[in-house]
């Protein structure tokens, strides 16, 4: 087992991964900006390197900075969290070259997944259902209109590299494709160094499932369940939950054993997310994060099992110890993504925290580096806290839910606790009855109008 980790990220994350590393009895080094230099993780990690100014680019993806971290603090193993530089195949492969060990699926597979187009080639292939779209990457506009008509309007236009909506662009019909190509096209160069695009069909009304896996060194490979991400806004989640309220059992072992299937004739290693639309009940793949997703406490509550603990046992080497049978499947979890945005209008809103109270009690977690008198620095993303709740059901995991919400307090700065609580007041919500894009329907329609 690892003596000493290096947590190459900041935030919520960096404090969970810090926590699963002392209760195993391993030292943690956490690295910072001279903006996070007063973070919760700097001040328990045993030991803290600065790496640089407050940009993201100067600090947390700075790789040399990090690799000198590692050099003069002797750790032998680097766990990325999420996001920064936890898909960055360079990044892995840099690491390996100096003989630390990455937190993470090998280098190919980080490689494979992070090109949309590859993984979905690599895992059409191995028999996983794919979203109608182009046989490859479209090299120009005339190839994207051939491309389109063959499949169909409406079609998005999306980035090969990178996630979170940036280089997506939809056209509802053959008039807007141009433009929607070029856009596209222009902030995935922008965003990515990679101006390489490629053409899905649109669903008008799926809701976004994805299956947790865990595989090791020596080929075992089991499923956490699924969780349902579909309350989004511009493609980015805002609330997560599992198990999925429109699911059968049938459904849900259908396309579970699919993706392991596939994981396991991958050769695939560590935590990893296939994600897929659902519609109409059918399973469309879509993208698989080759890391931890940040709503990974979700799973955690309904199995008891500690996510980041299986990353870094998988990384030393240690076998699952389990199979599928092994694992139980307990109650119903929902999580909120709390951001210091405005909950109307989602600009951001940093600031200095000057009261913090946390919900608690039976089936409560909050995960969050905030405390009284932390300022949170305009530099990075705006998510500040993650409230998860379980319960025996979803209607109680749902009553829990809202007494947690009516506790919570983050004072300060504005954050996106108001829309939670009017998202989870939602009879459409409690029942429910959502798509990805319920969200932005809910938000922009009249008080008390039914939405369409």
């Amino acid at each position: 087992m690892f003596e000493k980790v290096l947590i190459a990220n900041r935030g919520e994350i960096a404090l969970r991964v810090h926590r699963a590393c002392r209760e195993m009895g391993i030292r943690t080094v956490a690295v910072h900006s001279t903006a996070d230099s007063d973070a919760m993780h700097v001040r328990l990690a045993d030991e803290s390197v600065c790496i640089g100014p407050p940009p993201a680019r100067d600090s947390y993806l700075n790789v040399p900075s990090i690799i000198a971290a590692v050099e003069v603090t002797g750790a032998d193993a680097i766990h990325p969290g999420y996001g920064f530089l936890s898909e960055n195949a360079d990044f892995a492969r840099i690491v390996a070259a100096h003989g630390i060990t990455l937190i993470g699926p090998e280098v190919r597979h980080i490689e494979m997944m992070g090109d949309k187009v590859a993984a979905r080639e690599a895992l059409g292939r191995l028999g996983v259902p794919l979203v109608p779209g182009s046989d490859g990457p479209v090299p120009d506009a005339a190839a994207a209109r051939a491309a389109a008509a063959e499949i169909g309007y409406p079609v998005l236009v999306k980035a090969a590299s990178g996630g979170g909506g940036r280089g997506m662009k939809l056209a509802e019909q053959a008039e807007g494709l141009d433009e929607a190509f070029a856009t596209a096209r222009r902030e995935a160069g922008e965003a990515f160094d990679d101006d390489t695009v490629y053409l899905e069909k649109y669903l008008e009304a799926p809701r976004h499932i994805e299956i947790q896996i865990m595989a090791d060194s020596h080929g075992a490979v089991v499923h956490f369940g699924e969780r349902d991400c579909s309350i989004q806004r511009r493609h980015q989640k805002l609330i997560e939950e599992s198990p999925s309220p429109i699911l059968s059992a049938e459904s849900r072992e259908d396309i579970a054993a699919r993706a392991l299937a596939a994981i396991k004739r991958l050769g695939y290693r560590g935590a990893g997310t296939l994600e897929f639309l659902y519609q109409d009940g059918a399973f469309y793949f879509i993208e698989m994060n080759t890391r931890l997703q940040v709503e990974h406490p979700v799973t955690e509550m309904i199995t008891g099992i500690d996510l980041v603990r299986e990353q870094i046992r998988i990384a030393a080497g240690a076998p699952l110890g389990y199979g599928q049978s092994d694992i139980r499947f307990h109650g119903h979890a929902i999580e909120c993504r709390v951001c210091a945005e405005s909950p109307e209008t989602f600009r951001p809103s940093p600031g200095t925290v000057t009261d913090y109270h946390p919900p608690g009690g039976l089936g409560v977690r909050v995960d969050s580096a905030l405390y009284s008198g932390y300022t949170v620095p305009p530099y990075y993303d705006s998510m500040v806290a993650k409230l998860i709740v379980h319960g025996a059901n979803r209607e109680e995991c749902l009553m829990r839910l809202r007494r947690s919400l009516e506790e919570f307090v983050i004072d300060g700065m504005e954050t996106t606790l108001a829309l939670h609580r009017r998202v989870t007041d939602d009879s459409e919500f409690a029942e429910g009855r959502y798509d990805i894009h319920w969200l932005e329907r809910m938000m922009t329609a009249p008080n008390g109008e039914a939405r369409p």
